[in-house]
């Protein structure tokens, strides 16, 4: 057992902080504020082949594993976790979707220009009326010959607006049939296929989050991934994945969080001395860090896990549970540690804040984590 990063996780590591330092952080506050989805910024990092982390070479990749990818979405989440969101929503959802579940003719008609960035990347499961009840979904696809015709509409997708392609599960059987349902690609300018309302959030406000609406929209029988009826099956496949995304994203929170509060504690001076030699202060401190390397633990036994093929279900969703509520809980206390600043735009921490909240939502709430969690245990 080695906890050390290997050389390629240490040149990617630098190699991404150095980006994120010089691409990233001087334009966070203009990008949040503004709610801009930077699309340039993107086709760079698709040029330094972190579009395509996991997919390998042959499909114009970076051939990766998942110690990397988490190494990835980390780093640039300690800058702006709305870009890291982004990269993980691109490269673990619909990216890996058609990886894992598509025919090679898929494979190379779509993930070479997924892998550069050449095309963002959407997923499509979420509707206004069906969050966590995904089998409850009211957007269907009927058969029509060597066609579908789709009708209805997903809610709260990344990239719905800038997106080229889209992967998207739709009802193609009984409501509430786990084996109802089927995943379809779609692609920018069918018609019947459009975006709608982009949602004013809290936090994560770089990235790009809006409706997908279908309207008749008439998809080829040959966008279908996998057989019909697998749709949610793979759903549920690709969020084992998706889980690790996010519990990357939340260490990566808060470690910026705890980084902005360890070094604001040793520069704020009360009673003529720094507030970080105060006991309230200093245990704070600790049992952030503690619980951040209880994250990181977590989520890199999770992704062994993952890169040896065995079952990940359960220990994604502890990784992601645990990570997610401790970079709310991290960001918290940051703030805390910040006092008066801390509420203000000076300081990064109310924005690592506003941020964090989403992960313990998107990808399974930690309530659903704690479903999947206890019924894998009960088996």
């Amino acid at each position: 057992m080695n906890f050390d990063y290997n050389e390629t996780q240490s040149m990617i590591a630098e190699s991404i902080k150095d980006f994120a330092e010089k691409n990233i952080r001087p334009n966070i506050m203009e990008w949040d504020e503004a709610q801009i989805f930077p699309i340039p910024l993107f086709k760079k990092l698709g040029e330094m082949g972190f579009m395509g982390v996991l997919v390998p070479e042959e499909y114009g990749g970076s051939g990766l594993g998942y110690h990397e990818y988490i190494t990835i979405i980390e780093e640039i989440s300690k800058v702006d976790p709305s870009i890291g969101l982004s990269v993980a929503a691109h490269n673990s959802l619909c990216t890996n979707h058609i990886l894992t579940f598509g025919n090679e003719e898929q494979k190379k008609k779509w993930i070479p220009k997924l892998a550069t960035a050449e095309h963002i990347g959407a997923w499509g499961l979420t509707e206004h009326n069906t969050g966590s009840d995904a089998g409850g979904m009211n957007t269907t696809a009927v058969r029509d010959g060597d066609s579908w015709i789709v009708n209805g509409a997903k809610n709260f997708i990344t990239h719905a607006i800038s997106g080229d392609i889209a992967v998207v599960i739709v009802r193609t059987g009984e409501k509430g049939d786990s084996k109802g349902m089927t995943a379809f690609v779609f692609e920018k300018g069918m018609p019947g296929f459009s975006s709608g309302k982009k949602e004013n959030k809290l936090g994560m406000r770089a990235s790009e989050t809006a409706e997908l609406v279908f309207d008749g929209c008439r998809v080829p029988d040959a966008n279908r991934l996998g057989e019909v009826g697998q749709g949610f099956i793979q759903a549920m496949k690709i969020l084992d994945g998706g889980r690790i995304s996010i519990g990357a994203l939340s260490l990566g929170i808060a470690k910026g969080a705890y980084e902005a509060a360890l070094k604001y504690s040793k520069e704020r001076y009360q009673f003529g001395q720094p507030i970080s030699n105060f006991q309230g202060i200093s245990f704070k401190l600790a049992d952030m860090a503690t619980e951040i390397e209880a994250s990181e633990l977590l989520l890199h036994k999770a992704a062994f896990l993952k890169q040896q093929h065995k079952p990940v279900t359960t220990l994604g969703a502890m990784a992601k549970m645990y990570a997610s509520e401790v970079c709310v809980k991290v960001a918290n206390e940051a703030i805390q540690i910040h006092g008066g600043y801390g509420y203000t735009k000076d300081f990064p921490v109310e924005k690592f804040y506003r941020d964090a909240k989403l992960c313990t939502i998107g990808e399974g709430t930690t309530e659903i984590q704690k479903l999947v969690i206890s019924r894998n245990l009960l088996k």
